[in-house]
């Protein structure tokens, strides 16, 4: 019953640990090292919310305000439960157009169009459309939520992959045309009627096309000055770099002029200039979602489920191979999963991770995800307070270059994408089979060594096989079972180095200082007790000054120590040989995946070759730029054998720091 016991609560704690990451890196956070710059980067963060939020809010068909909760909630939740430290989630543009497509077919303007008491003329009763439109997006928010938990205590995590880069960057790329004609009724000032389905976008951009004549000149004008404002703006900001601690907030700084000028000249009476109106000050309280729209949008949430994932674990895994540590797939759906759900009932849309928050989180210091708390502060005080300074902002939105697909709605889009990509999966490859390779005895054969007894590993060398092609599906499934099956944490290995040179660093600074006053008071001894009129005895070389400094001063390695010299253990191999044969094309996705394999490897002084790769494959490899001063094409070889035998027969008669470049020099 005693180890029953303990057993129980020790999976019950493994589970806490691992459903709640902050409870293993907040009790363990550097104040001094990373409070600093998680406040900058907070702040810096927060500021780029409070336009974002507002604008993107606007592409979703919504109240502004529901930009703001956004921002806040749903960013305030994935602080307990992400395991990135860089990303920035939020309101995001791609999620925010396909919400804005949902919103538009299913409650169109023309269903709140009622007739003026006077007039007897229909107009948009703006309330009613928008208090409907917040409920169904709330409802969408929540579904989405639900989908991403489940897929995450379902193990899903691995859909990331079958969702490629290119896939990605293609579907993400196209919303830059969505994004465009979907806001450029805000800055000519016209109104266009609503369209939903397969050619939206044409009929879109054809409506616009035939307003053009009607065009509010005072919009235009405002929306051209801040459009130029901004790009003057970036352009100054880029070329100051690091001579300033954060970036300049341009589109805050846009807003706040355009909201005053707007104020002061009376835009929306005088030349009738749209502008956002109402932001009520104060959080609101939970609200059930509205249960009779889930039939209504289950298919769409599942799609925005998926892209808002795949779009954040992309942008994580990035920041976290340059900061060195992991991200949990599994746990990144749980987590956006929660964020959504909480979301949900407090009138907030789908939240996605947005490139440029992340990057200015990243590049202002933040270490963790402290620095989202820091921005959750901001809005709340922006909320509670100073919200409705923004009610005469009027409606410009800039140009952001992301999401969409041009002929159909984004939903079909990414259907036909993802189903696509599927059976590229389905016809190019089956699940692979991974295996470390032996030798059988005094013959040029190599088996797998845990099925075949008489095949032996080499010692000092590990033989790597996967037994399907690699390419964008499976690069980072073939990445993780090499490290796997090598049965070193190449990643832990690493840190440790890079923690052991800046200790090192540290040191020989300290030592470095210490030898300078030693050097010097030496010299003035020295100096003090030679003869005054004696300063060219020495020759030609220079004064005794000199010479004495150019005896004392220690040459210095710029070489960088290996993991033995900063006490760090080697690992029980040397080389790695990657066995290619059973590969028949290479993507960009798998180059880049090698690449990182032979780096990573290389870090810890194991060398990586390559073996059997076909013409078409080396072809490929050129084409991808993969071969460098660092890899060349003497870290191919033809087969295995020759291989081994060439490796083996090297590696005992080369000093470690000679290996590399004499492996090279294949005769």
């Amino acid at each position: 019953v005693l180890v029953f016991n303990l057993c129980s609560a020790s999976t019950a704690k493994s589970l806490l640990f691992r459903f709640i990451p902050i409870l293993t890196w907040l009790p363990r956070y550097p104040v001094k090292e990373w409070l600093l710059g998680d406040i900058i980067s907070g702040f810096s963060v927060g500021i780029m919310h409070l336009p974002q939020g507002l604008a993107y809010s606007l592409l979703a068909g919504l109240p502004p305000v529901v930009g703001l909760y956004s921002a806040f909630y749903p960013v305030l939740v994935y602080f307990f439960f992400g395991t990135s430290r860089h990303i920035s989630v939020g309101p995001f543009a791609v999620i925010s157009v396909m919400i804005g497509s949902i919103t538009d077919s299913l409650e169109p303007s023309g269903k709140f169009m009622e007739a003026d008491n006077d007039t007897n003329v229909p107009i948009l009763n703006e309330a009613k459309r928008d208090a409907a439109r917040v409920q169904l997006a709330a409802a969408l928010t929540f579904l989405v939520g639900i989908f991403q938990i489940a897929l995450g205590l379902l193990q899903f995590g691995f859909l990331a992959t079958y969702l490629s880069e290119p896939l990605v960057r293609g579907y993400t790329t196209a919303a830059a045309i969505q994004v465009l004609i979907s806001q450029l009724k805000y800055v000519i000032g016209v109104e266009l009627e609503e369209y939903a389905g397969p050619l939206a976008l044409i009929y879109t951009f054809l409506e616009l096309c035939s307003k053009l004549p009607k065009t509010n000149v005072g919009t235009l004008v405002t929306s051209l000055i801040a459009i130029i404002s901004i790009l003057i703006v970036k352009k100054i900001s880029d070329k100051l770099g690091k001579r300033i601690p954060v970036p300049i907030p341009t589109e805050l700084l846009t807003i706040i002029i355009a909201t005053g000028i707007s104020y002061g000249a009376k835009l929306n009476g005088r030349f009738n200039i749209s502008v956002v109106g109402e932001i009520p000050s104060g959080l609101v309280p939970p609200k059930a979602p509205v249960v009779s729209y889930f039939g209504q949008v289950i298919g769409n949430a599942f799609a925005i489920a998926v892209v808002s994932y795949v779009i954040c674990v992309s942008l994580g895994k990035i920041f976290a191979f340059k900061h060195g540590y992991k991200v949990d797939s599994n746990q990144e759906l749980i987590a956006l999963g929660l964020s959504n759900f909480v979301g949900g009932f407090f009138q907030c849309y789908s939240i996605g991770c947005s490139m440029s928050r992340s990057l200015v989180q990243e590049s202002t210091g933040g270490h963790s995800q402290v620095s989202a708390a820091v921005s959750c502060l901001l809005l709340l005080v922006t909320i509670l307070k100073i919200s409705e300074l923004f009610r005469e902002l009027p409606k410009l939105i800039w140009l952001v270059t992301f999401v969409a697909t041009i002929l159909l709605n984004l939903d079909m889009g990414l259907g036909v994408a993802v189903v696509f990509s599927l059976l590229t999966v389905i016809f190019r490859t089956q699940m692979p089979h991974y295996s470390i390779l032996g030798q059988v005895s005094k013959t040029g054969i190599y088996k797998d060594a845990a099925e075949y007894q008489k095949a032996e590993e080499i010692p000092g060398v590990k033989i790597f096989r996967s037994s399907a092609t690699i390419y964008f599906a499976n690069a980072a499934l073939y990445e993780e079972a090499l490290k796997t099956k090598c049965g070193i944490d190449v990643e832990h290995l690493i840190e440790k180095k890079k923690k052991a040179l800046k200790k090192k660093h540290n040191k020989d600074k300290k030592e470095e200082k210490k030898a300078k006053v030693c050097l010097s008071v030496t010299l003035f001894i020295c100096f003090s007790q030679e003869p005054r009129g004696d300063t060219t005895a020495n020759g030609p070389s220079g004064s005794v000054d000199d010479q004495k400094y150019q005896n004392l001063k220690q040459p210095q390695s710029s070489d960088q120590p290996g993991l033995m010299a900063l006490g760090l253990e080697k690992p029980p191999f040397h080389s790695i040989i990657l066995d290619f044969s059973p590969v028949n094309f290479v993507d960009t996705v798998s180059i880049k995946t090698l690449k990182n394999i032979f780096k990573d490897f290389q870090e810890i002084e194991v060398n990586v070759f390559l073996v059997g790769c076909n013409d078409s494959v080396i072809s490929q490899l050129e084409r991808g730029n993969f071969f460098s001063q660092n890899i060349t094409k003497h870290h191919l070889f033809a087969s295995l054998h020759h291989a081994v035998s060439y490796i083996t027969r090297n590696q005992e008669e080369l000093p470690p720091t000679d290996r590399v470049s004499n492996l090279c020099s294949m005769p």
